[in-house]
């Protein structure tokens, strides 16, 4: 893919405010901006330095449109690798739109979804991990999404990727040159020091792959359900737990008749909670259909608050620890918590017997009283410790983009492959094939199944960073970029 044009797209935000970007990248774009503008001090803008920013006005003839600053940044030292030109004017749309509709008059073309990012990856300014890490950061809305869309665009997971890639091509390389000496049967690939790469690079893909699921639950949001009776307070515990009256709350049972949703950022870990209808027998045909949709809910949540209050929960306790084992063996995979609601009816040793009660579930309750919104705090760091943040603290690689998950899934059977065939005694022909697999190298294939594996394993490491690449790939990716970046 090359592109020789110029391309214009409004870097910031649509709309009026104060200031906006206007953004040009090209061979052409500093002898275009050279034409409408003109210096207050007299410069000429193809002479001026790189990194460089100069007041003046953006012309048509005799027309003047605005007062701007531009700044030059001249390739290879851009974002995107060629020579970058970015206006800033004063935030009206009138304006934005009359200057863009001038650069594209002179020779511009408006530039498509993430294109600008797209030519940096092909200009080499950033590997395909980076680029989709840019994506990630423009869209991260808590801090540990943001952590690590900063981490892979600063390169933690292409690195990661690269230097497995680099070893394991060495050995490919050594199995190779086995295959042109194979009637003088010599190994130059030593085997115990192969296998031990071969179990390095297992163990490392193992850890990326599992710690998918949590990378992909920060940045999506971890879906929480609010489920139990009606009128035992699952409203006015999402209104406590956003701090704003979100949902409707009334005495009478059945309010909620359908799923409110809404999001909360708790110790920098994104939670959507769920409140639903609540569940109880019932001949209402609305009635009915909203709590269909809470078993709906309840099978995409991550975590599920089951709430009971006091009261009930003293009086019938057998039946509802049977409700609570109901739930725990339908939903056995899905973390439960139990929230004793309305707390402030009951004296201390109430309490007291409530909890030791569920304790012989192995559930230890959380008590609130939502309308006080009491305990409440304690229950936002019980739904924090079902987050594995041990990896993000520790400035980990976690992988959070499905793409990746997939190749390095692949890679892992590969390299499984590979280990397999080495354990097994296999000549070093049928090692190289195994190994070419693995690597992912497009040459034709030897006879050694070994290269094979190894060759496809860093086909797969090579499609994350991007070494490995086609242009349906390409424009999956950056379709779903935003124009301007």
């Amino acid at each position: 893919m090359i592109y020789n044009d110029t391309i214009v797209a409004l870097a910031t935000p649509s709309g009026s405010g104060a200031v906006a970007i206007i953004r040009m990248s090209g061979k052409n774009a500093i002898t275009i901006a050279s034409e409408v503008f003109q210096s207050v001090s007299g410069k000429d803008l193809t002479k001026q330095k790189t990194h460089t920013i100069h007041l003046g006005t953006i012309v048509d003839g005799t027309k003047i449109y605005d007062q701007v600053l531009v700044s030059i940044f001249k390739n290879p030292h851009s974002y995107t690798g060629e020579d970058v030109i970015e206006i800033s004017c004063h935030g009206s749309t009138f304006i934005q739109q009359q200057i863009i509709q001038l650069l594209l008059r002179k020779g511009c073309r408006m530039a498509q979804a993430g294109e600008f990012t797209l030519r940096a990856f092909l200009n080499g300014k950033l590997d395909l991990s980076q680029a989709e890490a840019v994506a990630d950061l423009i869209s991260s809305d808590n801090e540990a999404s943001h952590q690590i869309a900063m981490q892979q665009m600063r390169g933690g997971f292409s690195n990661e990727i690269a230097k497995l890639r680099e070893e394991l091509l060495n050995f490919a390389s050594l199995i190779e040159l086995e295959l042109d000496f194979a009637e003088e049967d010599v190994e130059f690939a030593d085997r115990t020091q192969f296998h031990d790469l071969l179990t390095r690079i297992e163990f490392v893909l193992k850890r990326l792959i599992d710690s998918f699921a949590v990378g992909n639950v920060i940045k999506n949001g971890i879906p929480v359900a609010i489920v139990g009776e009606p009128n035992v307070g699952k409203s006015t515990l999402l209104n406590a737990l956003l701090n704003e009256e979100r949902a409707i709350v009334s005495h009478i049972a059945g309010t909620t008749r359908d799923t409110i949703e809404d999001e909360l950022v708790i110790g920098g870990i994104g939670f959507r909670f769920i409140d639903t209808a609540g569940i109880r027998e019932t001949k209402d045909h609305v009635e009915s259909i909203g709590i269909r949709k809470t078993f709906e809910k309840i099978e995409q949540a991550q975590v599920v608050l089951y709430l009971f209050e006091s009261l009930k929960f003293q009086v019938s306790s057998s039946e509802y620890i049977t409700e609570i084992e109901k739930v725990k063996n339908k939903y056995p995979l899905k973390p439960l918590i139990v929230v004793i609601n309305k707390i402030d009816l009951l004296s201390e040793e109430e309490i007291l017997n409530i909890q030791q009660q569920l304790e012989t579930l192995n559930l230890k309750p959380e008590t609130i009283s939502a309308k006080q919104k009491t305990g409440i705090d304690e229950l936002k760091n019980q739904l924090l410790s079902f987050v594995n943040t041990g990896a993000l603290r520790n400035n980990e690689t976690i992988v959070t983009n499905t793409r990746h998950y997939d190749s390095l899934l692949k890679a892992l059977e590969e390299i499984q492959k590979v280990k397999f065939g080495l354990n097994s005694g296999l000549p070093s022909d049928l090692l190289a094939i195994d190994i070419k697999q693995a690597l992912g190298l497009n040459s034709g294939l030897p006879s050694d199944l070994l290269a094979i594996d190894i060759k496809q394993a860093l086909y797969y490491f090579g499609e994350i960073t991007g070494e490995v690449t086609n242009d349906e790939l390409l424009g999956n990716i950056f379709a779903n970029f935003c124009i301007g970046k």
